[in-house]
Protein backbone atom coordinates (compact mmCIF):
# COMPACT_ATOMS: atom_id res chain seq x y z
CA UNK A 1 0.00 0.00 0.00
CA UNK A 2 1.02 3.42 -0.76
CA UNK A 3 2.56 5.27 2.61
CA UNK A 4 -0.45 7.26 3.18
CA UNK A 5 -4.15 5.28 2.64
CA UNK A 6 -6.40 7.66 4.38
CA UNK A 7 -7.09 11.11 5.16
CA UNK A 8 -9.66 12.35 8.32
CA UNK A 9 -10.88 16.09 7.49
CA UNK A 10 -11.78 16.97 11.52
CA UNK A 11 -10.51 16.14 14.79
CA UNK A 12 -13.55 15.87 16.62
CA UNK A 13 -13.49 12.75 19.33
CA UNK A 14 -15.36 10.59 16.15
CA UNK A 15 -12.59 11.65 13.19
CA UNK A 16 -9.79 10.58 16.09
CA UNK A 17 -11.31 7.55 16.74
CA UNK A 18 -11.77 6.66 13.19
CA UNK A 19 -7.97 7.85 12.35
CA UNK A 20 -7.32 5.74 15.52
CA UNK A 21 -8.76 2.65 14.30
CA UNK A 22 -7.45 2.76 11.02
CA UNK A 23 -3.65 3.56 12.18
CA UNK A 24 -3.69 0.66 14.63
CA UNK A 25 -4.56 -1.52 11.46
CA UNK A 26 -1.28 -0.56 9.94
CA UNK A 27 -2.81 2.25 7.68
CA UNK A 28 -1.10 5.60 6.51
CA UNK A 29 -3.29 8.43 7.96
CA UNK A 30 -3.49 12.02 8.34
CA UNK A 31 -5.73 14.58 10.04
CA UNK A 32 -6.49 17.68 8.92
CA UNK A 33 -8.19 20.21 11.15
CA UNK A 34 -9.04 23.89 10.71
CA UNK A 35 -9.03 25.12 14.28
CA UNK A 36 -5.72 25.95 15.83
CA UNK A 37 -6.13 22.88 18.24
CA UNK A 38 -7.91 19.34 17.67
CA UNK A 39 -10.98 18.11 19.53
CA UNK A 40 -13.88 20.33 18.01
CA UNK A 41 -16.61 20.39 20.77
CA UNK A 42 -13.85 18.64 23.42
CA UNK A 43 -11.08 21.92 23.50
CA UNK A 44 -10.63 23.69 26.51
CA UNK A 45 -10.40 27.73 26.64
CA UNK A 46 -9.65 30.18 28.75
CA UNK A 47 -12.94 32.53 27.93
CA UNK A 48 -13.81 34.61 30.48
CA UNK A 49 -10.60 35.22 32.78
CA UNK A 50 -7.06 34.04 33.10
CA UNK A 51 -6.57 30.78 35.07
CA UNK A 52 -10.37 29.97 34.52
CA UNK A 53 -10.58 26.85 32.26
CA UNK A 54 -13.96 26.16 29.99
CA UNK A 55 -14.58 23.71 27.93
CA UNK A 56 -16.28 24.90 24.55
CA UNK A 57 -18.69 22.60 24.21
CA UNK A 58 -18.63 19.17 25.98
CA UNK A 59 -17.61 18.73 29.52
CA UNK A 60 -19.64 15.96 31.07
CA UNK A 61 -18.64 13.20 29.42
CA UNK A 62 -21.51 10.39 30.52
CA UNK A 63 -20.61 7.73 27.87
CA UNK A 64 -16.81 7.96 28.22
CA UNK A 65 -16.97 4.71 30.85
CA UNK A 66 -19.06 2.93 29.02
CA UNK A 67 -18.33 3.65 25.15
CA UNK A 68 -16.70 0.21 23.36
CA UNK A 69 -14.00 2.46 21.96
CA UNK A 70 -12.89 4.00 24.67
CA UNK A 71 -12.48 0.77 26.43
CA UNK A 72 -9.89 -0.14 24.16
CA UNK A 73 -8.28 3.13 24.81
CA UNK A 74 -5.62 3.48 28.14
CA UNK A 75 -6.70 7.31 29.43
CA UNK A 76 -4.85 6.48 32.60
CA UNK A 77 -1.74 5.78 31.27
CA UNK A 78 -2.17 9.39 29.23
CA UNK A 79 -2.42 10.74 32.32
CA UNK A 80 -6.22 11.56 32.04
CA UNK A 81 -8.38 11.53 35.29
CA UNK A 82 -11.95 11.12 35.55
CA UNK A 83 -13.27 13.19 38.47
CA UNK A 84 -17.10 11.97 39.59
CA UNK A 85 -19.39 14.11 41.11
CA UNK A 86 -21.66 12.90 44.03
CA UNK A 87 -24.70 13.67 41.97
CA UNK A 88 -24.65 12.81 38.45
CA UNK A 89 -27.65 15.61 37.80
CA UNK A 90 -30.11 17.22 39.71
CA UNK A 91 -33.55 19.65 39.21
CA UNK A 92 -34.45 21.84 41.25
CA UNK A 93 -38.16 23.07 41.85
CA UNK A 94 -39.35 26.22 43.40
CA UNK A 95 -39.77 26.51 47.23
CA UNK A 96 -35.84 24.85 47.31
CA UNK A 97 -37.10 21.15 46.35
CA UNK A 98 -35.52 19.07 43.79
CA UNK A 99 -34.98 15.27 42.27
CA UNK A 100 -31.47 14.09 41.96
CA UNK A 101 -30.07 10.96 40.63
CA UNK A 102 -26.97 9.97 42.61
CA UNK A 103 -25.16 6.85 43.14
CA UNK A 104 -27.37 3.34 43.06
CA UNK A 105 -31.19 3.09 41.82
CA UNK A 106 -31.80 2.08 45.38
CA UNK A 107 -30.18 5.43 46.83
CA UNK A 108 -31.70 7.67 44.31
CA UNK A 109 -35.16 5.38 44.84
CA UNK A 110 -35.48 6.53 48.22
CA UNK A 111 -34.96 9.94 48.30
CA UNK A 112 -38.38 10.07 45.33
CA UNK A 113 -40.98 9.21 48.54
CA UNK A 114 -43.83 8.07 46.43
CA UNK A 115 -42.46 7.19 43.78
CA UNK A 116 -39.42 5.42 44.25
CA UNK A 117 -40.88 1.75 43.98
CA UNK A 118 -41.75 2.97 40.58
CA UNK A 119 -38.40 4.53 39.55
CA UNK A 120 -36.63 1.44 41.49
CA UNK A 121 -38.77 -1.16 39.04
CA UNK A 122 -38.19 1.17 35.86
CA UNK A 123 -34.39 1.57 36.32
CA UNK A 124 -33.10 -1.32 38.66
CA UNK A 125 -33.59 -3.80 35.35
CA UNK A 126 -31.78 -1.60 32.96
CA UNK A 127 -28.94 -0.46 35.35
CA UNK A 128 -28.36 -4.26 35.85
CA UNK A 129 -27.99 -4.92 32.28
CA UNK A 130 -26.00 -1.68 31.23
CA UNK A 131 -23.01 -3.55 29.91
CA UNK A 132 -24.85 -4.48 27.36
CA UNK A 133 -27.69 -1.94 26.98
CA UNK A 134 -24.99 1.18 26.14
CA UNK A 135 -23.07 -0.93 23.69
CA UNK A 136 -26.17 -1.70 21.70
CA UNK A 137 -27.03 1.54 21.89
CA UNK A 138 -24.04 2.81 20.62
CA UNK A 139 -24.03 0.09 17.80
CA UNK A 140 -25.21 0.97 14.35
CA UNK A 141 -29.16 -0.35 14.37
CA UNK A 142 -28.62 -2.63 12.52
CA UNK A 143 -26.07 -4.88 15.08
CA UNK A 144 -27.41 -7.74 16.39
CA UNK A 145 -28.62 -7.10 20.15
CA UNK A 146 -26.69 -8.74 22.75
CA UNK A 147 -29.22 -9.04 24.95
CA UNK A 148 -32.65 -9.14 23.46
CA UNK A 149 -34.71 -9.62 26.86
CA UNK A 150 -32.76 -6.33 28.15
CA UNK A 151 -33.37 -4.32 24.83
CA UNK A 152 -36.66 -5.29 24.35
CA UNK A 153 -37.20 -3.76 28.30
CA UNK A 154 -35.19 -0.52 27.19
CA UNK A 155 -37.34 -0.07 23.64
CA UNK A 156 -40.49 -0.85 25.24
CA UNK A 157 -39.94 1.69 27.87
CA UNK A 158 -37.91 4.27 25.33
CA UNK A 159 -40.27 4.52 22.00
CA UNK A 160 -42.72 6.76 23.53
CA UNK A 161 -42.51 10.39 24.69
CA UNK A 162 -41.10 11.52 27.97
CA UNK A 163 -44.76 13.09 28.21
CA UNK A 164 -45.73 9.11 28.32
CA UNK A 165 -43.29 7.99 30.54
CA UNK A 166 -44.46 10.60 33.07
CA UNK A 167 -47.58 9.45 33.45
CA UNK A 168 -45.89 6.39 35.57
CA UNK A 169 -45.02 8.91 38.40
CA UNK A 170 -47.24 11.06 41.04
CA UNK A 171 -44.54 13.37 42.58
CA UNK A 172 -43.29 16.41 40.89
CA UNK A 173 -39.69 15.69 41.60
CA UNK A 174 -39.68 12.92 39.93
CA UNK A 175 -41.72 14.14 36.80
CA UNK A 176 -39.24 17.19 36.64
CA UNK A 177 -36.05 14.69 36.97
CA UNK A 178 -37.24 13.28 33.90
CA UNK A 179 -37.88 16.01 31.80
CA UNK A 180 -34.68 17.78 32.39
CA UNK A 181 -32.42 14.60 31.59
CA UNK A 182 -35.25 13.95 28.36
CA UNK A 183 -34.86 17.63 27.34
CA UNK A 184 -31.29 16.42 25.83
CA UNK A 185 -33.14 15.06 23.07
CA UNK A 186 -33.83 18.53 21.94
CA UNK A 187 -37.59 18.18 20.96
CA UNK A 188 -40.79 18.48 22.11
CA UNK A 189 -41.09 16.04 25.08
CA UNK A 190 -44.24 14.67 23.55
CA UNK A 191 -42.26 13.53 20.72
CA UNK A 192 -41.35 9.46 19.72
CA UNK A 193 -38.07 8.46 21.21
CA UNK A 194 -37.73 11.19 23.97
CA UNK A 195 -38.29 8.62 26.91
CA UNK A 196 -35.22 6.79 25.82
CA UNK A 197 -32.99 9.73 25.60
CA UNK A 198 -34.48 10.07 28.98
CA UNK A 199 -33.97 6.46 30.33
CA UNK A 200 -30.50 5.72 28.25
CA UNK A 201 -28.91 8.68 29.90
CA UNK A 202 -30.52 7.50 33.53
CA UNK A 203 -28.59 4.34 32.65
CA UNK A 204 -25.47 5.83 31.99
CA UNK A 205 -25.56 8.16 35.12
CA UNK A 206 -25.89 4.84 37.64
CA UNK A 207 -23.81 2.76 35.86
CA UNK A 208 -20.53 5.55 35.18
CA UNK A 209 -21.70 8.16 36.39
CA UNK A 210 -21.22 11.57 34.97
CA UNK A 211 -17.71 12.33 35.02
CA UNK A 212 -15.74 15.28 34.20
CA UNK A 213 -11.78 15.39 32.79
CA UNK A 214 -9.50 16.84 35.32
CA UNK A 215 -8.20 19.86 33.62
CA UNK A 216 -10.30 19.88 31.17
CA UNK A 217 -11.83 18.27 27.96
CA UNK A 218 -8.76 18.64 26.44
CA UNK A 219 -6.75 16.34 27.96
CA UNK A 220 -9.18 13.85 26.97
CA UNK A 221 -8.19 14.95 23.10
CA UNK A 222 -4.40 15.38 23.88
CA UNK A 223 -4.37 11.35 24.81
CA UNK A 224 -6.37 10.71 21.40
CA UNK A 225 -4.11 12.50 19.56
CA UNK A 226 -0.75 11.13 21.67
CA UNK A 227 -2.29 7.31 20.80
CA UNK A 228 -3.13 8.43 17.53
CA UNK A 229 1.01 9.50 16.83
CA UNK A 230 1.95 6.21 18.73
CA UNK A 231 0.33 4.40 16.42
CA UNK A 232 2.12 6.37 13.05
CA UNK A 233 -0.92 8.85 12.55
CA UNK A 234 -0.56 12.74 11.70
CA UNK A 235 -2.30 15.75 12.85
CA UNK A 236 -2.22 19.10 10.92
CA UNK A 237 -4.11 21.82 13.11
CA UNK A 238 -4.88 25.11 11.72
CA UNK A 239 -5.69 23.71 8.02
CA UNK A 240 -8.65 24.53 6.78
CA UNK A 241 -9.76 22.05 3.97
CA UNK A 242 -11.54 23.83 1.33
CA UNK A 243 -11.10 21.60 -1.69
CA UNK A 244 -9.97 18.17 -1.81
CA UNK A 245 -7.49 19.55 -4.04
CA UNK A 246 -5.97 20.61 -1.20
CA UNK A 247 -5.19 17.20 0.55
CA UNK A 248 -2.82 14.55 -0.12
CA UNK A 249 -3.95 11.45 -2.32
CA UNK A 250 -5.57 9.11 0.16
CA UNK A 251 -7.19 5.85 -1.12
CA UNK A 252 -10.04 7.01 1.61
CA UNK A 253 -11.31 10.38 2.95
CA UNK A 254 -12.92 10.19 6.13
CA UNK A 255 -15.23 13.59 7.12
CA UNK A 256 -15.89 14.51 10.16
CA UNK A 257 -17.78 17.06 9.55
CA UNK A 258 -21.30 18.51 8.76
CA UNK A 259 -23.56 16.87 5.53
CA UNK A 260 -23.48 20.55 4.70
CA UNK A 261 -19.23 20.66 5.01
CA UNK A 262 -19.27 16.80 2.61
CA UNK A 263 -21.63 18.35 0.07
CA UNK A 264 -19.51 21.28 -0.13
CA UNK A 265 -15.95 19.45 -0.52
CA UNK A 266 -17.10 16.55 -2.12
CA UNK A 267 -20.75 17.30 -3.80
CA UNK A 268 -19.22 16.32 -7.41
CA UNK A 269 -18.63 12.94 -6.58
CA UNK A 270 -21.40 11.97 -4.64
CA UNK A 271 -24.31 10.38 -6.60
CA UNK A 272 -26.95 12.33 -7.13
CA UNK A 273 -29.55 10.32 -4.73
CA UNK A 274 -27.51 10.57 -2.04
CA UNK A 275 -26.91 14.67 -2.56
CA UNK A 276 -30.93 14.55 -2.31
CA UNK A 277 -30.95 12.53 0.72
CA UNK A 278 -28.29 14.92 2.40
CA UNK A 279 -30.09 18.00 1.30
CA UNK A 280 -33.33 16.31 3.29
CA UNK A 281 -31.19 15.98 6.44
CA UNK A 282 -33.21 17.35 8.99
CA UNK A 283 -31.26 19.68 11.90
CA UNK A 284 -32.26 20.03 15.28
CA UNK A 285 -32.93 23.36 17.14
CA UNK A 286 -29.44 25.67 18.16
CA UNK A 287 -28.16 26.92 21.18
CA UNK A 288 -27.45 30.02 23.50
CA UNK A 289 -24.19 29.15 25.58
CA UNK A 290 -23.11 30.70 28.21
CA UNK A 291 -19.84 30.82 30.39
CA UNK A 292 -19.11 32.62 33.80
CA UNK A 293 -16.25 33.45 36.00
CA UNK A 294 -17.19 33.27 39.44
CA UNK A 295 -16.05 34.49 42.84
CA UNK A 296 -17.50 31.23 44.91
CA UNK A 297 -19.49 27.97 44.82
CA UNK A 298 -23.18 28.54 43.56
CA UNK A 299 -25.65 29.16 45.81
CA UNK A 300 -28.44 26.71 45.53
CA UNK A 301 -31.44 26.90 47.04
CA UNK A 302 -31.82 22.94 47.09
CA UNK A 303 -28.66 21.43 48.76
CA UNK A 304 -28.38 18.14 46.49
CA UNK A 305 -28.04 20.86 43.79
CA UNK A 306 -24.44 21.87 45.04
CA UNK A 307 -23.03 18.70 44.66
CA UNK A 308 -24.36 18.09 41.18
CA UNK A 309 -22.05 18.23 38.06
CA UNK A 310 -25.47 18.71 36.30
CA UNK A 311 -28.29 20.70 37.12
CA UNK A 312 -31.65 20.98 34.86
CA UNK A 313 -33.14 23.97 35.37
CA UNK A 314 -36.75 25.21 34.10
CA UNK A 315 -39.18 24.06 36.66
CA UNK A 316 -41.84 21.18 36.66
CA UNK A 317 -42.36 18.85 33.85
CA UNK A 318 -44.79 21.21 32.59
CA UNK A 319 -42.62 24.06 32.41
CA UNK A 320 -39.85 22.18 30.54
CA UNK A 321 -42.26 20.88 28.20
CA UNK A 322 -43.66 24.48 27.05
CA UNK A 323 -40.38 25.24 26.96
CA UNK A 324 -39.10 23.07 24.42
CA UNK A 325 -42.56 22.83 22.58
CA UNK A 326 -41.74 26.87 22.09
CA UNK A 327 -38.75 26.51 20.34
CA UNK A 328 -39.84 23.29 17.90
CA UNK A 329 -42.56 25.92 16.88
CA UNK A 330 -39.41 28.46 16.01
CA UNK A 331 -39.97 30.58 19.19
CA UNK A 332 -37.60 31.84 22.00
CA UNK A 333 -38.83 30.72 25.55
CA UNK A 334 -39.46 33.62 28.28
CA UNK A 335 -38.65 30.78 30.92
CA UNK A 336 -36.03 28.15 28.88
CA UNK A 337 -35.31 25.05 29.88
CA UNK A 338 -31.45 25.17 30.95
CA UNK A 339 -28.60 22.85 31.26
CA UNK A 340 -26.28 23.95 33.49
CA UNK A 341 -22.62 22.48 34.19
CA UNK A 342 -20.52 22.87 37.42
CA UNK A 343 -17.33 21.14 36.73
CA UNK A 344 -15.54 22.53 40.12
CA UNK A 345 -18.06 20.40 42.39
CA UNK A 346 -15.77 17.51 41.00
CA UNK A 347 -12.70 19.02 39.51
CA UNK A 348 -11.08 21.96 41.47
CA UNK A 349 -8.14 22.86 39.01
CA UNK A 350 -10.69 24.63 36.16
CA UNK A 351 -10.63 27.93 38.58
CA UNK A 352 -8.08 29.87 40.59
CA UNK A 353 -8.87 28.49 44.64
CA UNK A 354 -12.41 29.33 45.91
CA UNK A 355 -13.88 30.49 42.61
CA UNK A 356 -15.26 28.32 40.38
CA UNK A 357 -16.22 28.12 36.23
CA UNK A 358 -19.94 27.69 34.97
CA UNK A 359 -21.45 27.06 32.23
CA UNK A 360 -25.18 27.03 30.89
CA UNK A 361 -27.49 26.82 27.03
CA UNK A 362 -30.65 27.01 26.52
CA UNK A 363 -32.38 25.42 23.26
CA UNK A 364 -33.20 28.79 20.50
CA UNK A 365 -34.63 27.93 16.92
CA UNK A 366 -32.03 26.90 14.43
CA UNK A 367 -29.81 30.09 13.30
CA UNK A 368 -31.12 32.14 15.84
CA UNK A 369 -29.18 35.53 16.73
CA UNK A 370 -30.69 36.53 20.02
CA UNK A 371 -28.79 36.60 22.71
CA UNK A 372 -30.45 34.86 25.50
CA UNK A 373 -28.12 36.08 28.86
CA UNK A 374 -30.93 37.70 30.54
CA UNK A 375 -33.34 34.82 30.37
CA UNK A 376 -30.79 31.82 31.47
CA UNK A 377 -29.26 34.50 34.22
CA UNK A 378 -33.08 34.82 35.72
CA UNK A 379 -33.74 30.63 35.83
CA UNK A 380 -30.49 30.51 37.10
CA UNK A 381 -31.00 33.08 39.85
CA UNK A 382 -34.54 31.65 40.25
CA UNK A 383 -33.02 28.60 41.96
CA UNK A 384 -29.68 29.80 43.48
CA UNK A 385 -30.62 33.61 44.60
CA UNK A 386 -27.67 35.32 44.85
CA UNK A 387 -25.89 33.43 41.47
CA UNK A 388 -25.18 37.17 39.89
CA UNK A 389 -23.26 38.84 42.20
CA UNK A 390 -20.97 35.88 42.36
CA UNK A 391 -20.41 36.94 38.37
CA UNK A 392 -16.73 38.22 37.87
CA UNK A 393 -17.05 37.36 33.87
CA UNK A 394 -19.23 36.22 30.89
CA UNK A 395 -18.36 35.07 27.88
CA UNK A 396 -22.03 34.37 25.43
CA UNK A 397 -22.25 33.14 22.43
CA UNK A 398 -25.42 32.78 20.42
CA UNK A 399 -27.03 29.57 17.72
CA UNK A 400 -25.43 31.57 14.84
CA UNK A 401 -22.11 32.18 17.21
CA UNK A 402 -21.93 28.59 17.77
CA UNK A 403 -21.83 27.89 14.17
CA UNK A 404 -19.11 30.39 13.42
CA UNK A 405 -16.90 29.03 16.17
CA UNK A 406 -17.55 25.18 15.22
CA UNK A 407 -18.69 24.74 11.07
CA UNK A 408 -20.09 21.42 12.29
CA UNK A 409 -22.84 23.12 14.39
CA UNK A 410 -24.90 23.75 11.32
CA UNK A 411 -27.25 26.84 13.37
CA UNK A 412 -26.28 25.95 16.60
CA UNK A 413 -27.16 22.03 16.50
CA UNK A 414 -24.41 20.32 18.17
CA UNK A 415 -26.11 16.93 17.17
CA UNK A 416 -25.74 16.57 13.87
CA UNK A 417 -28.99 16.52 13.34
CA UNK A 418 -32.59 16.38 15.06
CA UNK A 419 -32.63 13.07 16.63
CA UNK A 420 -36.03 12.46 15.34
CA UNK A 421 -37.57 8.38 15.29
CA UNK A 422 -36.86 8.47 11.17
CA UNK A 423 -33.31 9.81 11.97
CA UNK A 424 -32.57 7.74 15.23
CA UNK A 425 -33.21 4.65 12.66
CA UNK A 426 -31.90 5.96 9.10
CA UNK A 427 -29.02 8.88 9.67
CA UNK A 428 -28.06 10.66 7.74
CA UNK A 429 -30.02 9.12 4.88
CA UNK A 430 -31.26 5.18 3.98
CA UNK A 431 -28.57 3.20 3.91
CA UNK A 432 -27.49 -0.63 4.90
CA UNK A 433 -23.84 1.15 5.95
CA UNK A 434 -24.43 4.65 7.04
CA UNK A 435 -20.77 6.02 6.41
CA UNK A 436 -20.14 4.93 3.25
CA UNK A 437 -21.41 7.83 0.57
CA UNK A 438 -21.96 6.05 -2.27
CA UNK A 439 -18.97 7.13 -3.72
CA UNK A 440 -15.66 5.08 -3.70
CA UNK A 441 -13.48 6.21 -1.06
CA UNK A 442 -15.54 8.83 0.33
CA UNK A 443 -16.76 7.93 3.65
CA UNK A 444 -18.75 9.97 6.81
CA UNK A 445 -18.11 9.47 10.74
CA UNK A 446 -19.53 12.63 12.14
CA UNK A 447 -22.53 12.74 14.46
CA UNK A 448 -24.98 13.29 11.72
CA UNK A 449 -24.38 9.12 11.25
CA UNK A 450 -25.23 6.31 14.16
CA UNK A 451 -25.07 6.32 16.77
CA UNK A 452 -25.92 10.38 16.98
CA UNK A 453 -24.08 12.82 19.24
CA UNK A 454 -22.12 12.38 22.06
CA UNK A 455 -18.24 11.76 23.07
CA UNK A 456 -18.21 8.03 22.48
CA UNK A 457 -16.20 7.70 19.66
CA UNK A 458 -18.63 5.25 17.81
CA UNK A 459 -19.56 6.52 14.48
CA UNK A 460 -15.18 7.26 13.75
CA UNK A 461 -15.37 3.24 14.44
CA UNK A 462 -18.17 2.58 12.48
CA UNK A 463 -16.42 4.58 9.81
CA UNK A 464 -13.28 3.59 10.16
CA UNK A 465 -14.56 -0.75 9.89
CA UNK A 466 -16.44 1.04 6.45
CA UNK A 467 -13.12 1.76 5.30
CA UNK A 468 -11.13 -1.56 6.43
CA UNK A 469 -13.45 -3.79 4.67
CA UNK A 470 -13.25 -1.67 1.53
CA UNK A 471 -9.75 -1.67 1.47
CA UNK A 472 -9.59 -6.00 2.86
CA UNK A 473 -7.99 -4.86 6.20
CA UNK A 474 -9.20 -6.08 9.09
CA UNK A 475 -9.11 -4.34 12.60
CA UNK A 476 -7.00 -5.79 15.25
CA UNK A 477 -7.96 -6.16 18.20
Amino acid sequence: MSALDAVVIGSGPNGLAAALVLARAGLGVEVFEGAPTPGGGCRTEELTLPGFHHDVCSTVQSMLSLSPFFAGVDLGRRGVELCKPAVAFAHPLDGGRAGAVTGTVAETAAMLGADGARYEKLFGPLVENAATIVPTVLAPLRSLPRNPVAMARFATAGVPSAAHLSRRFSTEEAKALLAGVAGHAMLPLEAPLTAAFGIFLTIVAHAGSWPVVKGGSARLVEALVAELIDAGGTVHTGQFVNSLAEIPAARAVVFDTSTETLLALAGARLPAHYRRALGRLQHGPGICKLDWALSGPMPWSAEVCRRAGTVHLGGDFAEVAASEAAVAAGRHAERPYCLVVQPGVADPTRAPSGQETLWAYCHVPRGSTIDMTDRIEAQIERFAPGFKDLVLARSSLTAAQVEAHNPNYVGGDITGGAGTLRQTIFRPSVRWNPYRTGAKGIYLCSASTPPGGGVHGMCGVGAAKAVLEDLKRRPRP
